[in-house]
């Protein structure tokens, strides 16, 4: 199911959220495709959007969405929630974002559109240093005791808070 989706690394400068939220919306709606930006400093990695993101796609074709949107569907697969308030935590904010960009489906006018209001970039943002793995430690409740049980790596439990929404709706 992936895809279905073109997953793009951009750094974008927003002085205005409301603002900009409308320009995006009005470029996916041209496109006649959907824009989710996920804050790449609060995910485990390209991974982590993409495994959001076929999620909310399969709830959403299957009529099990609980949010009004397929954006906001994948930002709470993606926070691993059913609380919009907490999953719009990953998503854009005022200043500088460094985002994941998804176009689903993909669409190259989207794209060059959005390259206008961000910057595509090709950035390594894979690695987790110790700063991030204590916020994804912190927003995802990871314990130390189950990063030891699986070897050290913080990526594999993400991903399981991700799936466990499917569970826990």
């Amino acid at each position: 199911m992936e895809s279905n989706c073109d997953i793009r690394e951009a750094v974008i400068e927003i002085p205005a959220l409301p603002a900009f939220l409308e320009t995006m919306k009005g470029i996916a709606e041209s496109a006649g495709t959907h824009i989710i930006c996920f804050d790449a400093d609060e995910l485990a990695g390209r991974a982590h959007a993409a495994k959001a993101v076929r999620h909310a796609l399969r709830a959403w074709q299957e009529g099990r969405a609980i949010a009004n949107t397929l954006e906001m569907e994948a930002l709470l697969y993606a926070a691993g929630t059913r609380q919009c308030r907490v999953a719009t935590g990953i998503g854009l904010h005022e200043g500088t974002n460094r985002c994941y960009v998804c176009l689903c489906p993909p669409s190259e006018a989207a794209a060059a559109a959005l390259g206008k209001v961000m910057n595509w970039t090709e950035e390594d943002w894979e690695g987790i240093d110790g700063e991030k793995e204590r916020r994804l430690m912190e927003r995802y409740d990871i314990t130390p005791e189950e990063i030891d049980a699986v070897g050290g790596r913080i990526r594999p439990l993400v991903m399981e808070r991700v799936a466990l929404l499917e569970v826990n709706r």
